[in-house]
Parts: structure tokens; sequence; C-alpha cells
């Protein structure tokens, strides 16, 4: 099979399986996301080893599962946060355990251990408050806010192939156009447009609504690049293209998730105060 068609193949499944994790049931979101934490992790603390640190992976494997975990129980069981709650005194260990490690960089083991937390753990532990932001499970804004990453993507690639001439980062991503850029904007806004309407003729999420569809769609288009830039400039550092080979044609799970990580907390906080504003009017 051809680089084209593996690279084709894959991303069909890799679509059909968000969709089906997302909306079939909370159980099947938080199993679907919970292995997109602890892989994306790993590949996190595989980098890292590369720039000479050696990050505690395995405790802090742990750890971001447990956010994702507890984050989520709190919210089917309807529970609250104090389970989250009782991770903070364990990030405390990480310095521990530094002390028995008997490593020559002890700061810099501490700091990718937590670099990653803060990268990879801490917007995925969102996602749970974004699916639970109505109060009960509702996968459809998590699902919108994929298309719209995609949306974003496919628009950058089309505009930066078809009329691309100006360079948007050079030094980190020598593809890259400010002609994509605005492709990106461009598309996003369509494809926000379309899924405003959509909800609105099924009468769901009417607290989002047409504006705010169009401000989270220009939060990914412009974070979602800034985000791919980051993985892009840490994956240079260490010299590798991929973050790792486990999706045939399309690299790791940092590469398919990079603007979703970057644009979630982003994303988080724009929702709950717009919901907040919404309850309270």
């Amino acid at each position: 099979m051809s680089n084209f068609g593996q690279r084709t193949l894959t991303g069909f499944f890799f679509v059909i399986l968000l969709i089906v994790g997302i909306l079939w049931h909370p159980i099947s979101f938080f199993g679907l996301f919970l292995v997109v934490e602890i892989l994306a992790l790993r590949e996190f603390y595989i980098i890292a080893q590369k720039s000479n640190s050696f990050p505690q992976k395995y405790f802090g494997s742990v750890v971001g599962a447990l956010l994702f975990i507890f984050a989520f129980v709190g919210h089917f069981f309807d529970i609250g946060n104090s389970l989250s709650l009782l991770l903070i005194p364990v990030v405390s260990f990480i310095f521990i355990f530094e002390l028995y490690r008997d490593q020559k960089h002890p700061i810099l083991n501490i700091a990718t251990t937590l670099f990653g937390l803060v990268y990879v753990s801490l917007p995925l532990m969102l996602l749970n408050q974004i699916v639970y932001m109505e109060g009960s499970f509702n996968g459809k804004i998590l699902l919108g806010i994929f298309i719209l990453i995609w949306a974003s993507d496919t628009g950058g690639y089309l505009f930066g192939v078809t009329f691309g001439k100006h360079r948007l980062f050079e030094r980190i991503s020598p593809k890259k156009s400010w002609e994509g850029f605005i492709g990106s904007i461009f598309v996003s806004q369509i494809i926000a447009y379309l899924i405003a309407s959509y909800f609105e003729s099924l009468d769901e999420l009417q607290w989002v609504g047409y504006l705010n569809w169009t401000f989270i769609a220009a939060i990914i288009a412009i974070f979602g690049t800034l985000g791919d830039l980051v993985e892009s400039m840490i994956k240079r550092s260490v010299g590798i293209k991929d973050s790792s080979n486990i999706l045939p044609g399309h690299g790791g799970i940092l590469d398919r998730f990079d603007s979703l990580l970057f644009t979630i907390p982003i994303i988080f906080t724009y929702l709950y105060f717009l919901l907040s504003d919404y309850m309270y009017n």
C-alpha cells in the first residue's frame, strides 16, 4: 500500500474511532481518552529522554492517568472535584522520588516530569469539564471542537499548498505559510457557521450560539497553529520528525493531538465564563 493510501486508511479509522468514542457513551469517551492520555504522555517522556533528561516517566504517567480518571469519576458519579484535590499533595512526591534516583540533573528531571503533566495531562483532564459542562454528559460540543480542528488543518494545508509563498515561522516549520494560516481561519469560520446552524436546527447547545462558535474557531485556528509549532520545536530540538510511529502515515499521538492540547485550556476557560454568564443572566 502506498504512503498516501496508508495515511488515508489510518485517518479514516482514526476519525471513526474518535466520533464513536465521543458520542456513544461516557464510558467509551473515558476509555478512548484515557488511552490517548497514557500514550501521549509516554511519547512526551521518550522525547524528553532524547534531550538528556531523565523524567520520572512511570510515576509521571501514573499521576497523569489519575488526573484524567479522577476528573471523569467526579463528574460521572456527580461527586465534584474532591478526588482530584487528592492529587495535589501527590505532586510533591515527584521531588521526593528524585532524592533517591541519584541522577546528575535533578532539576531538569523534575522540570520535564512536571512539564509532561502540564503539556499533556492537564488539557486532556479538562476534556471532562467540557463534556460535562451542562451537568450531564454531552460529547457533541467536543466533537464540534474536533471538527473545527480538522477544518483548520485542512484549510491550512490546501491554502498553503495552493498559495503559500510567505513563510510563517521558517526556523521551526519551513512549510507553514501565512497563506495557509489565513486559510485555516477562513475554512474554520465557514465550518463554525455550519456547526452552529446544525445545533440551532436541533435546538441544542443554545448557550453557545453562532457568535461563540466563530470565537472558538478563531481560537483553534490561532492557537492550534501555535500548538503545532510548539510540538515541532520540541521535536526539532531532539532531531526527530514524528513523536512515534504508532499511527501509520500520521506519526504519533502527540502529532495528532498537538492542536487539541494547546487549544483546550483556552476553549475551556472561554466556555466556562460563557456558561456562567448564560446561567446567571
